[in-house]
C-alpha cells in the first residue's frame, strides 16, 4: 500500500501536485507532439496506404495503453512507482530519438521503445496522485482535472511546435524535439523527488507483506467498486473509439478537405491537434471549480452522468463535421467548433475517469486496476485506428461522422437510462 505525504490542511491542494503536473506536461509533450507526425509522415513519407497508415497508427496507440497493465502489475509488486517513473521515462526518450533515425527498422524499433516505456510510466504517475488525495476526497476531481491541464498543456504544445518543425523543416526533426520533451520531464521528476518529502514515491509495501496481502480477499464492497470500475471502462471504449479519430481520419481530411489558409500562410495540417489542448487549458480550470463547488453543495453529477453529457458533447461534435460547402474545402471554423465540443466532452469523461480509478481501486491493486482502464483506452485505439483505414470500403467520410455522432448518442441514452441502477453500487450508497 502506497504512503501519502500527510498535509494538514485538506483545503488545500498537495505541494507535490506540481512536480507531478510538470512531468506529465513535457511527457505528453513527447508523446502528442509524435503522435500528430505519425499518419501524416507514413502517408507523405513512406508512402503508406490510409489503411496500412491506420492499422500502425490503431496498433501502436493501442498497445500504448496495453502495457501499462504489465507496468502496473511490476510497479506494485517489485520495483516501486519512483523506479518505474523514471525507467518509462528514459525508454520513451530513447524512443523518439530513435524514430529521428531515417529507416523504416528504426521506425518500428523506436515504436517499440515507447510502448515499453509508457508500460511503466502511465499507471504509475497516475496512481500517484491519487494517492495524494486518500485524505482530501473533497478535492480528487479538481486534482485531476488540474492535472490534466497538464496533459494538455504539453498535449497542445506537442503538436504545435513537433508538428510545425516536423512537417517545415523534417519529420526527423519534430521527432527529435518530441525526445528532448522527455528528457526535460524526467529532469523535473528526478529535481522534484530531492525537494519534497517522497515517501510516497518509494511505496511498494506489498513485497513487504506479499504473503498476507495475497491471502487477503477482497470484501463484497471492494468488489463492488471493481465491478464499477469494469463497467466504465467498457463504457469509455464507446468514447474513446470516435474521439481517436481526432490523429487519423479528422487528420486526414483537415489535410485534404479543409481551407488552411490563414492571412496567406497555409498552416501546417499537425498543428490544428493543438486546439485540443488549448482550449482545455481554457476549459479545464472552470471544470475543476464547478465540480468543486457542486461538491461542496452536494450538487454534484454522478460518474455515469457526467461520461453521458461527455458522450452527448462528442457525439455533436461529429455532426458539426457534416456542415460542409458542396465540394468545396471547408473553412477552419468547422473545425474549431468540432474541437470545441469534443474538448468539452473529453473533461466529462478523462481526467473524471482517472479520479474514479484512484478513488474506487483497493489500495493494494491501484496500479494494476489503473492498468485495466488503461487496457479499455488499447482497445478503443487500436479499433479508432484500424476503422479509420477500413470505413471507406463501406461509407464516405461524412456518412462515418454521422455514423460516430450516432453511436455516441446511443451510449449517452444507455448510460442516463440505467443510472437508478448504477447508483446502488456506488460506494457512498453501501455498507460493507
Amino acid at each position: 500500500m502506497d504512503i501519502p505525504i500527510e498535509v494538514n490542511n485538506s483545503s488545500k491542494h498537495h505541494p507535490a501536485l506540481p512536480i507531478l503536473f510538470f512531468t506529465e506536461m513535457w511527457e505528453r509533450f513527447s508523446y502528442y507532439g509524435m503522435r500528430a507526425l505519425l499518419v501524416l509522415y507514413l502517408v507523405k513519407h513512406l508512402n503508406f496506404t490510409d489503411y496500412s497508415a491506420g492499422v500502425v497508427y490503431g496498433t501502436y496507440t493501442g498497445l500504448v495503453y496495453l502495457t501499462p497493465i504489465l507496468g502496473g502489475y511490476i510497479s506494485d509488486r517489485f520495483i516501486g512507482k519512483k523506479v518505474a517513473i523514471l525507467l518509462g521515462g528514459v525508454l520513451m526518450m530513447i524512443g523518439h530519438l530513435t524514430l529521428a533515425l531515417d529507416s523504416l527498422n528504426t521506425f518500428y524499433l523506436g515504436l517499440l521503445f515507447l510502448i515499453l516505456g509508457n508500460g511503466f510510466f502511465k499507471p504509475n504517475i497516475s496512481t500517484l496522485l491519487g494517492n495524494l488525495y486518500d485524505t482530501k476526497e473533497g478535492l480528487r476531481d479538481s486534482a485531476f482535472t488540474i492535472f490534466y491541464m497538464g496533459i494538455n498543456i504539453g498535449g497542445s504544445l506537442g503538436p504545435l511546435f513537433c508538428g510545425y518543425i516536423g512537417e517545415i523543416y523534417g519529420w526527423h526533426y519534430g521527432f527529435s524535439l518530441a525526445g528532448i520533451g522527455m528528457f526535460l520531464g524526467l529532469l523535473v521528476f528526478s529535481i522534484g523527488v530531492k525537494k519534497i518529502d517522497s515517501s510516497f514515491f518509494i511505496i511498494n509495501k506489498y513485497s513487504d507483506n506479499k504473503e498476507k496481502l495475497e491471502k487477503e480477499k477482497l470484501s463484497k464492497l471492494e468488489r463492488n467498486k471493481v465491478y464499477l470500475l469494469f463497467f466504465l471502462a467498457v463504457m469509455s471504449i464507446f468514447f474513446w473509439v470516435p474521439y481517436e479519430q481526432m490523429g487519423t481520419s479528422v487528420n486526414l481530411f483537415t489535410e485534404r478537405n479543409v481551407d488552411r489558409t490563414l492571412f496567406g500562410f497555409e498552416i501546417p495540417t499537425s498543428t490544428f491537434q493543438s486546439i485540443n489542448g488549448f482550449l482545455i487549458l481554457i476549459l479545464a480550470p472552470i471544470f475543476a471549480y464547478i465540480w468543486q463547488k457542486l461538491s461542496q453543495n452536494k450538487l454534484e453529477p454522478s460518474v455515469p452522468l457526467k461520461f453521458a453529457i461527455g458522450f452527448i458533447l462528442l457525439g455533436f461534435s461529429y455532426l458539426i463535421l457534416l456542415i460542409q460547402n458542396g465540394d468545396s474545402k471547408t473553412g477552419i471554423t468547422l473545425l474549431f467548433g468540432y474541437y470545441f465540443l469534443l474538448t468539452m466532452g473529453e473533461l466529462c469523461v478523462s481526467p473524471v475517469g482517472l479520479s474514479t480509478v484512484s478513488r474506487l481501486a483497493p489500495s493494494r491493486f491501484a496500479s494494476s486496476l489503473m492498468g485495466v482502464w488503461f487496457m479499455s483506452n488499447a482497445i478503443s485505439h487500436y479499433i479508432s485506428g484500424w476503422f479509420s483505414g477500413a470505413y471507406s470500403r463501406w461509407m464516405s467520410i461524412q456518412e462515418l461522422f454521422l455514423f460516430l455522432g450516432i453511436i455516441s448518442m446511443i451510449s449517452a441514452i444507455l448510460l442516463i437510462s440505467i443510472l437508478p441502477i448504477l447508483k446502488k453500487y456506488f460506494p457512498e450508497n453501501q455498507t460493507d
